[in-house]
């Protein structure tokens, strides 16, 4: 299948590891070019690394960016945009806010996780779907998390944003539609990933167990009886980004493995 993003420029932020990564791989594969921003200079080291064994060095362009920062956020896509054009796609992936029982929470806790995942997204959004409808063309993929639509006690705080940036898809979706633009989001469960372990950690302490105890626990309630994998979820951003999801918008789509069935 044809997904016509051949030389197409994505934008990924939190494109240094996990799903970032894993997003990167598959638009790559699909003969796009990627920008990654991370605000972890070390990991978008090793990221281009990882990807210059498999794709040629001119497709890859990184930048480091603390998108807390709205002007950081806006030179990041300024690079980008000097090193390949115009964004065709962005994709976000960056921050995740801690996992914290909820006994433990205070005020900056709720802040904090506002400002990691949040105005994260925000602050390259806001500027990219603006530069896109100038053009009259362009695609949104937000790579959210189900802990806005179910919530956790050990995820409170980081829920609230989810829920937050799933509005803001779905409005922003509704607001540009007129000018071309489609934004959608992508809400993982359980995800093999590095920012797994500190969640099991929340959880286990929240339940006085285990580690091991809380993982195997959380994958004993998947109907599909596993987590997914980083490049499963990447293959659904890819798809949504392409033409052949040229009718798709304002979606807020779970990748749970069944864990809540829930009809919205």
């Amino acid at each position: 299948m044809d997904l016509q993003l051949n030389h197409q420029h994505i934008l990924i932020t939190g494109g240094s590891k996990g799903i970032g990564l894993a997003c990167a791989q598959a638009f790559l594969q699909e003969g796009a070019k990627v920008s990654l921003v991370s605000r972890d200079s070390a990991n978008l080291d090793k990221a281009r690394h990882t990807l210059q064994t498999q794709f040629a060095a001119d497709r890859i362009h990184t930048v480091a960016a603390d998108l807390r920062d709205a002007q950081a956020a806006l030179a990041a896509l300024d690079s980008a945009e000097a090193a390949f054009g115009p964004v065709d796609v962005l994709v976000n992936s960056a921050g995740a806010a801690k996992r914290t029982p909820a006994p433990e929470l205070t005020p900056e806790a709720w802040q904090d996780a506002m400002q990691a995942k949040y105005f994260t997204y925000i602050h390259m959004m806001n500027p990219a779907i603006q530069r896109m409808a100038a053009r009259g063309t362009g695609n949104v993929v937000n790579v959210v998390g189900n802990g806005g639509k179910v919530a956790s006690p050990i995820h409170l705080p980081g829920g609230a944003a989810n829920a937050a940036l799933m509005l803001a898809s779905v409005g922003l979706a509704a607001a540009y539609g007129p000018q071309g633009i489609r934004v959608n989001a992508i809400n993982p469960g359980l995800t093999r990933t590095d920012r797994l372990q500190e969640g099991m950690v929340a959880d286990a302490r929240n339940q006085g167990i285990s580690t091991e105890q809380a993982m195997a626990q959380a994958v004993a309630r998947i109907p599909m009886g596993r987590m997914a994998e980083p490049e499963e979820i990447a293959n659904a951003v890819v798809f949504l980004a392409s033409a052949k999801a040229s009718y798709i918008t304002g979606i807020c789509m779970s990748m749970d493995g069944a864990l809540n069935p829930i009809v919205v």
